[in-house]
């Protein structure tokens, strides 16, 4: 059964003014689409069926706009209340409309999400809560290497380097038994949860987007763009893998596979760009010289610009496998690097890659992973990614 949704709607957006005076926060639109309409989406392609939208200020227009889900794939329902009520009591006032547990959403926060990890981690930690957080200095959370919350303020502190950004899973009964006053907002009763040691935090590496100012809409917008990037890896995926053991040290030892090249072709000419993920321990171990490797790179992107194909950039892990760092596949730094850098969604991306490892590192990004092999029993690439497009749609 999949899990209901609660999102907080009924905030006045005031930072947002002008644009709030007319319409609530929510429906700030971006890239000629309602933020709210993103958000709705990726629920929908996370497998959740059922909403719960808490309004306030212009909650008509919300509703209006929304309507019942139907457009979305989705069954979508309303709580609705005065402006002034705060987030607690926006949930007190619908309790009777919540399952007895469900997620929590904020209306103004969007961020890659994957819910069954989400639902994992919640289930083996038995709490009454757990966060979705993201590294933020000055933050207002920090947790214990468990993942339980240890402190949660509400000034920011320079002692505290994460923040909550909602997509919190929530035991109903657990929440609502601690409200002393229903007028409360709702971080009130998340502080003394976690005073009582019931709140656990799963850390996201990705970034999150807000359209809390108008500044912060600005880059959130960017992020949303719709982008045709695919990340794709290099040795045995670009190019003919060298022996076992053994490093393509220099250009003259770096062949194309042709049948990649002939697809990033096609697909160039569908308006797609490219970014290379590879793993180079060859540095970490002394066998390979970083000028050779960049001279490599250097050479490989100006044959593929001679044929009209676009590689934003190459990002490289130069270490030994032993160096426990957070960039080798499949390990997911470099991906997330990269979806930093290029404000595009990992979650409408496609990883190519000929090795478990880069499905594992798609997989702990929430990327889209596709395993592709130089034989007879793999499509040819152009193919893979068209086939698949449709699952990334929307």
């Amino acid at each position: 059964m999949t899990i209901q949704t609660v999102i907080l709607c009924g905030g006045l957006g005031t930072r947002l003014r002008p644009m709030t005076n007319k319409i609530p926060k929510p429906l700030a639109l971006l890239n000629g689409k309602p933020f709210i309409y993103y958000i709705l989406k990726q629920l929908k392609s996370q497998g959740i069926k059922r909403v719960l939208l808490l309004t306030g200020y212009l909650g008509n227009l919300l509703k209006k706009k929304v309507g019942n889900g139907k457009k979305f794939g989705l069954d979508i329902s309303y709580s609705s209340g005065p402006v002034n009520w705060d987030t607690g009591r926006r949930l007190w006032e619908s309790k009777k409309l919540i399952d007895k547990e469900f997620l929590l959403l904020y209306s103004d926060n969007f961020s890659c999400f994957n819910l069954n990890k989400i639902k994992k981690f919640h289930r083996k930690n038995g709490l009454s809560i757990t966060l979705t957080v993201a590294s933020k200095s000055p933050g207002n959370i920090s947790i214990s290497k468990k993942g339980i919350v240890k402190n949660f303020t509400i000034k920011r502190s320079a002692k505290n380097t994460l923040v909550e950004i909602g997509y919190m899973i929530i035991k109903k009964n657990n929440l609502f038994k601690e409200f002393k006053n229903k007028n409360c907002n709702l971080s009130e009763i998340l502080r003394t949860l976690t005073k009582k040691k019931q709140i656990s935090a799963l850390k996201t590496e990705d970034s999150y987007y807000s359209i809390s100012d108008k500044k912060r809409l600005k880059v959130a917008e960017k992020y949303l763009s719709p982008k045709k990037i695919i990340l794709i890896d290099r040795d045995g995926v670009i190019n003919f893998k060298a022996k076992k053991a053994r490093y393509i040290n220099f250009w003259s030892e770096f062949f194309f596979i042709p049948r990649t090249y002939n697809s990033l072709k096609k697909l160039s000419k569908k308006g797609f760009k490219f970014i290379i993920i590879s793993n180079q321990a060859g540095i970490g171990r002394g066998e390979t010289k970083l000028k050779n490797l960049k001279k490599i790179h250097v050479n490989m992107i100006k044959k593929f610009k001679l044929d009209g194909i676009k590689i934003l950039k190459v990002y490289f892990c130069p270490h030994n496998w032993n160096d426990g760092c957070l960039c080798r596949k499949p390990k997911p730094g470099m991906l997330l690097k990269a979806s930093k850098e290029f404000y595009f969604r990992l979650d409408k991306t496609f990883f190519i890659g000929d090795d478990p490892r880069d499905l594992s590192a798609a997989n702990n990004a929430n990327c889209n992973g596709i395993l592709w092999q130089n034989n007879k029993k793999f499509p040819d690439i152009h193919d893979l990614v068209n086939k698949s497009l449709n699952s990334v749609d929307g």
